[in-house]
Formats: structure tokens, sequence, C-alpha cells
């Protein structure tokens, strides 16, 4: 069966559909206030994570999907785990268990996540998991050749913002749908290849000025980006242009 994909309107979250319904979410980076405080920004304390959990159990109750997928970047922080994330990422963890099934797929912020997650939820390889047609993956990292039977790849990581300071839009999140070559990713392939870039579900990662937007690469897009053709489109469904828009998001 091919899954297809469908984005929640207003919402930095995505439908893939199937045999079985997934929820699909990335770059929460619990623990991100700290960031934040250091910037001289300061929220309360369980703030941002409360809205995190507010928000999952909203789209949760009126998608209803048999699992929701974490597309990494749980935590903040990279490889240590900080003293607001042994607290804050279990609690975050338990309770969207609570909600529906939940499994993880790590990503570069997620060193040790293993020492934070609940028995209940299923710890997936950071190389990624194809359910049907579509390889699901952080993004932080190149897949290999044992993926090239999929037509679709769905990622976080990059965290895309639109930038244009004459804009309304201006720093605005947005979806990002590419279409290239199947070889150029997987040489030993031909075909149609769509890559789906999920906004960031952290609603603080966000600026009006792209030099001060912290920007992550992914591996994937590099590879690709002199050969695609675009759509970008708000969260709202707004569809705001092609490719050649691209280096105001990437």
């Amino acid at each position: 069966m091919v899954a297809t994909t469908r984005p929640i309107p207003s919402k930095p979250a995505l439908m893939l559909e199937g045999t079985r319904k997934y929820l699909i979410v990335t770059d929460m980076h619990i623990g991100f206030e700290a960031e934040l405080a250091q910037k001289k920004i300061f929220v309360g304390r369980n703030t941002i994570l409360q809205e995190l959990l507010d928000e999952m159990h909203d789209i949760i109750k009126s998608q209803k999907p048999d699992e929701v997928i974490l597309l990494g970047d749980i935590k903040s922080s990279i490889s240590r785990i900080s003293n607001n994330e042994w607290d804050e990422v279990p609690k975050f963890l338990k309770e969207l268990s609570n909600m529906a099934d939940v499994s993880i797929i790590p990503g570069n912020h997620d060193g040790n996540i293993q020492q934070l997650i609940p028995e209940n939820i299923n710890l997936i390889s950071s190389a990624g998991m194809i359910i049907e047609n579509t390889l699901l993956t952080h993004g932080h990292t190149l897949p290999s050749e044992n993926f090239a039977e999929v037509d679709k790849i769905i990622i976080g990581h990059v965290h895309p913002v639109f930038f244009d300071e004459n804009s309304i839009l201006n720093g605005q999140q947005i979806w990002i749908s590419l279409k290239t070559k199947k070889e150029n990713l997987f040489p030993s392939k031909s075909g149609q290849l769509e890559i789906i870039i999920v906004p960031s579900f952290n609603r603080y990662f966000y600026a009006t000025k792209k030099t001060q937007y912290r920007k992550s690469i992914s591996p994937i897009i590099e590879k690709i980006r002199s050969s695609v053709s675009a759509k970008l489109v708000t969260l709202d469904g707004t569809i705001i242009g092609d490719e050649s828009l691209l280096p105001q998001v990437l």
C-alpha cells in the first residue's frame, strides 16, 4: 500500500496514512528554555513543556492516530543530559504515552536519550524506519542504499522558517516539499523521490532576521539541492513559492 501524507492545518504536524494512521512531529527541543535564559529571555519553568503537551493532546484528540512518531531532537542539549532534561523529557514522554502509542527516531540532539525513555515507548534506530513506501528519519545523516526502495522521505532537523523582511510572512514556519530524481540520493535506483521537511514543533524556533537564526544543515538536502523542484507552504496551507525561494529558507 502507498501511504499518503497530510499536514494538519495550522499545526507543525503531519499525518502519514496507510494501513495505520501515524502522527509525525519533530524537534521539540525540550530544555530549550535554558538556552533562552542565556539570551535574557525568561519563560516560566515547565511553561514550554506544558504548551507542547497541550498541543499534542489537542492534535491527538482531533486526528486519532494509531501511533505518534517523534522524528528526533526531543531534547535540546546534544550529547549530555541537562538538569532540566532529566526532569522534563521523561515527564513529556510519560504523559504523551498516556495519550497514544509512541515511537522515537533519535536526532542529533538525542544523545543518551535511552536513559530518559519510559519502558512503554519504542526507541527506533537513528537510521530511521520505513512505513510502506516512506522513510522516516531525523535528517542529520544520509540514508544508506538499504532504504533505496522508498518513494518518499520525511525529515525534521532543518526547522524551515521563511525570511523576507519585506513580507508579512517573515519569520513564519513553513512546510517544504522537494522532488528530485531518486538517483541523486540513491545511485542504484531511478524514478522520482519526494522529501518532506516537517517544521519544528517547538514554536520558539523562529527569528525575524536570517542572520540571527541558527540553521541546521541536512546532508540529504545538500546532496540534492542543485537538482530539485520545490513547494513552500505556510502552516495554514498557503503556497508561497517554489525552489527559487529555497535560499531564503535553507
